[in-house]
């Protein structure tokens, strides 16, 4: 029986991406969920974002970085990746969800695995693909981005006990709730701008009266 399954917890991203409709199912019966783990896939989601950027080869869009900044990076792939947690759980506690924050995290970390194993893929055969064989390169990220898809509906749709239709309607959701953080958090990251530098202005105010 697939229940009696004893694997370790690091070995459930790797199930659940060759078993993508029953994996879920016995990993919610086990209680596999490894936040360890979970954060360790994100922490690589960043740094093959990075390094699919930087070992691009040259003749399919890579090339010498100039200027790097790491904020774009993180925030395509960690803050993104949390912000689809946050908003997922936020919308689901609604939706009468039966998921935690922990286990939309776990389901949705290892959803991710297909999709970076493509990258690295990629990453790697552009260095000696001709641009001819483009087409090789394209595939193969289609390849895991339909699959980590396909991980993504079958773990929400398991760690909340819902239909696939109610699951296709709470992502879709989701990513509305994804919009509106990110136009919460920009908003405040504005507000505080604007707070410092009036504080500020007020300082340099202050202090050139004194001065004199």
């Amino acid at each position: 029986m697939r229940f009696e399954l004893d694997l370790p917890k690091w070995q459930w991203p790797f199930y659940v991406s060759r078993h993508p409709f029953e994996g879920y199912e016995d990993l919610r019966w086990k209680k596999g969920y490894d936040m360890r783990v979970a954060l360790v896939i994100v922490l690589l989601f960043f740094i093959i974002t990075v390094f699919n950027t930087l070992a691009l080869g040259f003749v399919h869009g890579g090339g010498a970085i100039k200027i790097f900044n790491v904020m774009p990076y993180l925030s395509s792939s960690v803050i993104l990746f949390f912000m689809w947690v946050v908003g997922n759980w936020a919308l689901c506690t609604l939706f009468d969800g039966e998921g935690s924050m922990k286990n939309i995290c776990c389901v949705s970390a290892y959803a991710l695995v297909p999709y970076l194993i493509s990258l690295v893929v990629i990453t790697v055969a552009s260095n000696f693909l001709l641009q001819s064989e483009s087409a090789f390169l394209l595939f193969a990220q289609y390849i895991g981005l339909v699959w980590s898809v396909v991980l993504m509906i079958s773990g929400i749709r398991v760690v909340h006990q819902y239909s696939v239709p109610k699951t296709l309607i709470v992502i879709i959701i989701s990513i509305l709730a994804m919009a509106i953080i990110l136009f919460i958090m920009i908003l405040l990251v504005t507000m505080l701008q604007q707070l410092f530098v009036f504080g500020y202005s007020i300082f340099t105010e202050l202090q050139y009266r004194i001065s004199m």
